[in-house]
């Protein structure tokens, strides 16, 4: 057997990246875009918010799962290539023809497509590396996410500018095409004896394998449906019987799932310590990070009159550290273990939220510091979360892993935000407003805390590779 490789293979994770990075970055360039599209288009900033913004959020979470098990049916890499076709024919019907109606339902086709690259992507992380480069690889994977996100305001203000508001959907075709060549001509992945099938590691041979049944279209239909009440439910007041039909929708769903001979979601996974602890950390630091980008801004605007500029400036703390701590998570973690560096991230990011809920918030200012220390808890765990995650699982259930854990990053913060919409009022008296602040950032402190015992079920240093139930 070739010895694989000590080095992350370039053109492939260059294809990897360019096309996860698609989404974050769209969606902040989006939201620069708004004020230029609700004036052309003269539509209202709450009908474009729901058709551009809500829309395109609602089909990436009910299509997470679905997608990343097309992934394991199709290959990886033709998912890749399918996710990266819907992306790009969503984002050129967006700029050929810009009215709302087809502008929402480009964006819809754009979040099919994301939905179907991106946990074939992260399965390709597992699949396609050697496990002794995987840490790195995604730690530089969450690094370049961060950027992506980070970058997207000024890259939207700047294609607005001087090309205008379609632009910032042109754009995403050549990105799309040079990712697309560099997945085609990327080398195929090396076996190793980790990741090998029973028989090439020496244990007996499981039997001819059986031909895939049909893909699940019923138990997708029901998880779509559950997650699109819930997450109607708990983003719009008005909607909480939605919610309530969502969370009902779950009980024929697992029953279905439980007797499907092809199951878009494989509850055995669910019985692996390291894969649950992993999806857990990610949708509780989600949880918390994306309730702070909300929570502080409102807080502050509420305290003081405070321009977008120091409002940027702030935030941008918790992302830079980040994009800095993710890379060095990631070699860490292969020296030290999963573990160890996401039980240092964790206490770090509590800590962060500590030191702002006792910090003075005069100014949104104030809350740099204990940003830094939050960004840096944030970056040091999630790389080893998420490799540890979708190292426990089987290679060929790989994507379904990835679709899993990528729903819990959405919910993750949708119910962040849902916990503000309780916590924060319209409320101008100070006193009201630093008792709610710190009433939100308490329960954010709870989410991570929570994290730390999540940390305990990664595996410490020099732990072999779980082999995953067949």
């Amino acid at each position: 057997m070739a010895e694989a490789s000590s080095r992350v293979p370039v053109r492939l994770f260059a294809a990897i990246v360019l096309s996860t990075s698609l989404a974050p970055l769209n969606s902040t360039m989006v939201a620069v875009a708004l004020p230029e599209m609700a004036r052309d288009l003269q539509e209202g900033s709450g009908e474009l918010r729901q058709g551009l913004v809500t829309s395109y959020l609602l089909t990436n979470i009910v299509l997470q799962s679905p997608g990343g098990k097309l992934g394991d049916r199709l290959g990886h890499r033709r998912a890749l290539a399918l996710g990266q076709l819907v992306f790009a024919l969503g984002a050129a019907l967006a700029y050929v023809w810009p009215v709302l109606p087809v502008l929402t339902a480009s964006r819809v086709v754009m979040a099919a497509g994301a939905a179907i690259l991106a946990p074939s992507a992260t399965a390709m992380l597992r699949t396609e590396l050697p496990p002794e480069v995987r840490g790195r690889a995604f730690g530089a994977f969450g690094a370049m996410m961060g950027i992506a996100a980070g970058t997207g305001p000024k890259v939207g203000a700047l294609l607005v500018g001087y090309f205008g508001w379609t632009s910032i959907f042109l754009a995403n075709v050549p990105v799309l095409l040079l990712s697309a060549a560099l997945a085609r001509t990327a080398p195929p992945a090396r076996a190793t004896l980790a990741d090998a099938p029973p028989v090439a590691a020496g244990l007996p041979a499981a039997g001819p394998a059986a031909p895939p049944a049909r893909f699940d279209v019923l138990g997708s239909a029901l998880l779509g449906a559950s997650l699109m009440g819930l997450v109607l439910g708990l983003e719009n007041a008005h909607l909480r019987w939605a919610a309530a039909i969502g969370a009902l929708s779950l009980v024929p769903f697992v029953l279905w799932e439980r007797r499907a001979a092809d199951p878009v979601i494989d509850f055995s996974l669910f019985r692996r310590r390291t894969f649950v602890g992993g999806s857990l950390i990610i949708a509780l630091q989600n949880f918390a990070m994306y309730s702070v980008l909300f929570e502080l801004p409102q807080v502050a605007a509420r305290l003081s009159d405070v321009g977008p500029r120091d409002v940027g400036n702030t935030l941008v703390a918790m992302m830079a550290m980040m994009v800095v701590a993710s890379p060095l998570a990631g070699r860490a973690s292969e020296r030290f273990g999963a573990r160890l560096v996401a039980l240092i991230g964790c206490s770090l990011a509590l800590a962060g939220m500590v030191l702002l809920a006792a910090r003075p918030l005069v100014v949104i200012t104030d809350a740099i510091p204990a940003l830094l220390v939050l960004g840096a808890g944030l970056g040091l765990t999630s790389a080893p979360s998420q490799a540890a995650a979708m190292s426990d699982v089987p290679r060929d259930r790989s994507g379904m892993a990835a679709g899993i854990t990528s729903t819990m990053r959405y919910l993750g913060g949708i119910a962040g935000l849902t916990v503000l919409g309780l916590v924060l009022t319209e409320t101008g008296d100070r006193d009201v407003v630093l008792r709610e602040h710190t009433t939100a950032i308490t329960v954010f402190c709870a989410a991570l805390l929570l994290t730390i015992g999540c940390a305990l079920t990664l595996p410490g240093r020099g732990a072999a590779p779980a082999r995953a139930p067949r």
